[in-house]
């Protein structure tokens, strides 16, 4: 059976050579990227309060009937 810290010191190197083969953004498109998904989140989150607000009056207008 072979040394598990040997497997893990292993593992480890081909982490390091393969997250050096990776192409990292530069900060304007990491900003950037962060403001869109930061605008599509308070979109969405408008979106859904809203549906849950619409649906919420249907289901009373229901329930009342």
């Amino acid at each position: 059976m072979a040394n598990p810290l040997l497997k893990m010191r292993e593992f480890m190197t081909e982490v390091v050579v393969e997250l050096k083969k990776s192409s990292w953004p530069t900060r304007k498109e990491l900003v950037d990227s962060t403001v869109v998904v930061i605008i599509t989140l308070l979109v969405l989150g408008a979106f859904v309060a809203f549906a849950d607000f619409v649906f919420l009056r249907i289901v009373s207008m229901l329930m009342r009937a």
